[in-house]
């Protein structure tokens, strides 16, 4: 028997999963989202702001990994932000939780199979541009992924996407520009860098902070790209917005805790929900006037 032939089972079960997962969410709700959030630690209040929402724990939903940190909710909301749709992830899993890549993305997996389009991935940062002061909302620009894994190695299901998705423009240049203009008309200060990824879960240490400047890192954290990845991977086109909670080790010579992460997105989260509630809407505009990106659209899902 061949490898592909061998291979084929593993690969229906991982497309299937996520189907399965897709279809779960949509016997609770009427609506049909385009656009999916990731919301990172210390950052979940604005799926509090949505209307017509239910809210599923991810335990409830079929093969759904469950977060283990102190800052993500775990749950999935489904509501309106303003007018649109949209499906939010209060909260994501990591490698560092003994997860395995795979199964870190799968929750976009699912958003991809309900059909989303455009993903806003949100996270807790690392500050290591020092132009950025603690609390600076950054619009990543690119990203390096050293966390020693990618989550599209081993077989290709190509009902997901393409063997080798092309990464040029991993983060949409036109969702960029339109972030960084809506935080201007708000008169929020935000930012554009590049994220670099670690596995983590201890922070980095000041040589590898000075390792990750040299390299042309502005931000590091512990998550983010895989979900970029898996998204590209299906089409969807995503947008980054990290909150520098604290400066890197070895900036300002003082600890870093977990603490101050969440505390720090806590402060910050009136201007994070603006800036989401205006981004949002201006997304939806981009995805009615642009043609279809998705390859896993919902009307598939049976």
């Amino acid at each position: 028997m061949s490898p592909a032939r061998r291979a084929r089972p593993l690969r229906e079960r991982e497309f299937e999963k996520a189907s399965r997962a897709a279809k779960f969410i949509f016997s609770k709700t009427r609506l049909r989202p385009k656009i999916g959030l990731v919301l990172g630690s210390g950052l979940g209040a604005f799926a509090d702001e949505l209307t017509s929402a239910i809210r599923i724990s991810y335990d409830k939903i079929p093969n759904f990994p469950r977060s283990t940190v102190e800052g993500h909710a775990g749950a999935l909301v489904v509501g309106k932000a303003g007018e649109v749709s949209v499906a939010v992830l209060q909260g994501r899993v990591h490698l560092y939780e003994g997860y395995s890549a795979k199964e870190v993305v799968f929750p976009m997996r699912v958003l991809g199979r309900l059909g989303i389009r455009a993903a806003i991935l949100t996270n807790a940062a690392g500050a290591i541009n020092r132009e950025y002061s603690r609390g600076a909302l950054v619009v990543i620009r690119d990203h390096i992924n050293l966390q020693g894994a990618n989550p599209l190695v081993g077989p290709n299901d190509e009902r997901f996407g393409v063997r080798f998705p092309d990464m040029t423009e991993a983060y949409s240049e036109s969702y960029r520009a339109i972030a960084l203009r809506e935080a201007k008309r708000l008169g929020i200060a935000a930012h554009s860098g590049v994220y670099a990824a670690l596995a983590g879960p201890s922070f980095e240490t000041p040589a590898e902070i000075r390792y990750l400047e040299t390299i042309g890192a502005d931000l590091v954290g512990m998550s983010t790209v895989p979900e970029v990845i898996v998204a590209r991977h299906m089409g969807i086109r995503v947008v980054g917005i990290s909150c520098a909670t604290n400066m890197a080790a070895g900036i300002l010579g003082e600890p870093l805790s977990h603490e101050e992460v969440i505390e720090t997105g806590e402060r910050v989260q009136a201007e994070f929900v603006a800036l989401l509630g205006a981004l949002i809407p201006e997304i939806s505009k981009n995805l009615l006037e642009g043609p279809s990106t998705s390859q896993s659209p919902s009307c598939n899902i049976r």
